[in-house]
C-alpha cells in the first residue's frame, strides 16, 4: 500500500533522514523503531505531507502521495499525531466531528457508532472538553479522530509516550484490533520492544538510516536491537 524509495529530508542544513526505503503492505503493521531524535517522527510529518522531502519517491496504492495535507487524508492516509495534539478546547464530540471535516458521505453517524463500539468511555465523555481527559483516554480520542476521515491506512507516532503501562497494553490491542480489522498501519515508537511484539515486519532507523529491517519477532530477538533498544546484553 505505501512504498518510500531513497527518502532525502532536510532541516536546513541538517540531513535528518537519509535514502530512506521502506514499504508497508495492505493489512500489515509495519513499525520504525529507533531512539529518541533517529527521524521517526520526521518521517511521518512528511508522509502526512507537513513537511516536504529533499528527494525521494512515495506512493500510496502505486500513485504518487500528494503534497498538501488535507489531500493526503482525502486519499486514505491518516496521521495520529505524538502528544495527540487535540483541539483540547473543542468537546469530543467535536474533535471527532473535525475527524470527518473532509468527508461527504452517508456513513458518517455509523462510523461514530463503530469507534464508539471500539472505544465506549468517549461516549461517555462526548460533551467533555477534550483538555481535560486522561492521557489514555485523550490517546483513544486522538485514534477515534482519525478513524473518522475513513481512512484506509493510518500512521501512528509513539503512541504510547507518556502513557502508563496499562494504558500501553490496551493501546497496543487497540492497534491489533485494527489491523484484524483490515487496516493497514505504520508504527514509529521509541518502545520498540512493545512495537516489534505487534509488528508483522520492522525498520530500525539509526541517526536518519534504515539500518535492520526484518520480521517483528526476528528482530526482537536480534542481540544489537537487544542492546542498542531494550537495555540488555548481547
Amino acid at each position: 500500500m505505501l512504498s518510500v524509495t531513497g527518502l532525502d529530508i532536510h532541516y536546513g542544513k541538517i540531513h535528518a533522514v537519509r535514502n530512506a526505503t521502506f514499504r508497508v503492505g495492505h493489512s500489515e503493521i509495519v513499525s520504525i523503531v529507533g531512539a529518541n531524535g533517529a527521524g521517526k517522527s520526521t518521517i511521518m510529518w512528511t508522509l502526512a505531507g507537513v513537511l516536504k522531502p529533499t528527494s525521494g519517491e512515495i506512493l500510496f496504492d502505486g500513485k504518487p502521495l500528494p503534497g498538501k495535507p488535507h489531500e493526503i487524508v482525502r486519499n486514505g492516509l491518516a496521521l495520529v499525531p505524538e502528544r495527540r495534539r487535540l483541539f483540547a478546547d473543542l468537546t469530543v464530540h467535536e474533535n471527532l466531528v473535525m475527524g470527518a471535516y473532509l468527508r461527504r458521505d452517508a456513513a458518517i453517524a455509523e462510523d461514530l457508532e463503530r469507534n464508539f463500539s471500539l472505544f465506549p468511555i468517549l461516549k461517555q465523555r462526548l460533551k467533555q472538553y477534550a483538555g481535560t481527559l486522561s492521557g489514555g483516554e485523550q490517546q483513544m480520542l486522538a485514534i477515534a479522530r482519525a478513524m473518522m476521515s475513513a481512512p484506509r491506512m493510518i500512521l501512528f507516532d509513539e503512541p504510547s509516550l507518556g502513557l502508563a503501562p496499562i494504558v500501553v497494553d490496551t493501546l497496543m490491542e487497540t492497534i491489533r484490533q485494527l489491523r484484524a480489522s483490515g487496516m493497514t498501519i505504520l508504527l514509529v515508537e521509541q518502545n520498540a520492544g512493545r512495537a516489534l511484539e505487534i509488528s508483522d515486519r520492522a525498520y530500525v532507523l539509526e541517526v536518519g538510516q534504515i539500518t535492520k529491517e526484518g520480521p517483528g519477532k526476528d528482530l526482537l530477538e536480534d542481540p544489537e536491537v537487544r542492546r542498542a533498544y531494550l537495555g540488555e546484553l548481547a
